[in-house]
């Protein structure tokens, strides 16, 4: 497709909100996916450390 302006290429035939928003959609959720992966990892390491200490009826 020729686009004659950055204007028409933006707009998308009409359809610019839908392609647009999806790809901000699909850029917030690349975004923060790794963000909460990491929190969760975290949590699970200081879980499982938590499990794994001796508590103070074992010593």
């Amino acid at each position: 497709m020729i686009w004659g302006s950055a204007q028409e290429f933006f707009h998308m035939g009409g359809y610019g909100f839908y392609v647009w928003g999806s790809y901000a959609v699909t850029l917030g959720v690349m975004l923060v996916e790794p963000l909460l992966a990491r929190h969760r990892h975290r949590q699970a390491l200081r879980d499982a450390a938590r499990q794994t200490e001796p508590t103070e009826d074992e010593t």
